[in-house]
């Protein structure tokens, strides 16, 4: 029935494009915050190309959206793209997020994991953007999807064990990777993440890279803000 809905799951090339937005908005904004994402290993190689020039580093980052932009125009010849997708990952997105939110409560209860941040809510807003895309590129694409395919390789034979046990894994790792900093562990907010982290996994595996993006990119926003 979902699949009727919104469509199957989203090939590379959709994903690129949807998550365009994202990951320029997050860098065109960043730049003027005192903090990135932990997951961001782009903007100080890209500021030290700019030399540390604000409008470089702008003029920098909007020429790799365009030629992104040019890449998925060229690409929209043998791979059909239609707009209205944009519409309805967001919507997707806000969906599971919502989602998300009660069934982490469910398991764990209601907790106010952040009160906002330092910088307002332009800072919140770009900060919920850099953990949508880095974190669910190095979590889902990089450890969930890349590293399956390297244990199905040793284990050929399960068939869903080997991706559930490594979901289950890679879910724990990034709740553990949100307290390699000032916040304190604590059992209730580690099982909380790690639910949420299950399910954008799911997410991930079911509907796409764009849409996991979308539903961690408007949850903390929702979050934050």
């Amino acid at each position: 029935m979902l699949a009727k809905r919104w469509g199957k799951r989203s090939d590379p090339f959709t994903d690129l494009a949807l998550t365009l937005p994202i990951v320029t908005v997050y860098h065109l904004g960043v730049v003027f915050l005192p903090v990135r994402n932990a997951a961001d290993l782009v903007t100080d190689k890209l500021r030290s190309l700019a030399s540390y020039s604000i409008l470089a580093y702008s003029a920098l980052a909007l020429c790799i959206s365009l030629a992104l932009v040019l890449v998925c125009a060229a690409l929209a010849k043998s791979h059909p793209f239609r707009r209205d997708r944009f519409v309805r990952v967001i919507a997707e997105g806000a969906l599971y997020a919502i989602v998300m939110r009660a069934v982490a409560s469910t398991v764990v209860g209601r907790l106010a994991l952040a009160q906002g941040t330092s910088f307002g809510p332009f800072g919140a807003v770009i900060m919920s953007f850099g953990a949508g895309f880095y974190e669910e590129v190095a979590f889902r694409v990089g450890l969930f999807g890349l590293g399956g395919k390297a244990l199905r390789r040793v284990w050929p034979d399960g068939r869903w064990l080997v991706p559930l046990a490594w979901a289950i894994v890679t879910s724990a790792l990034f709740s553990a990777w949100h307290y390699f900093g000032p916040e304190s562990f604590r059992l209730d907010t580690f099982v909380f993440r790690f639910t949420c982290g299950l399910v954008l996994t799911a997410i991930y595996a079911y509907r796409g890279f764009a849409t996991a993006v979308f539903t961690h990119a408007l949850y903390d926003v929702w979050v934050l803000v």
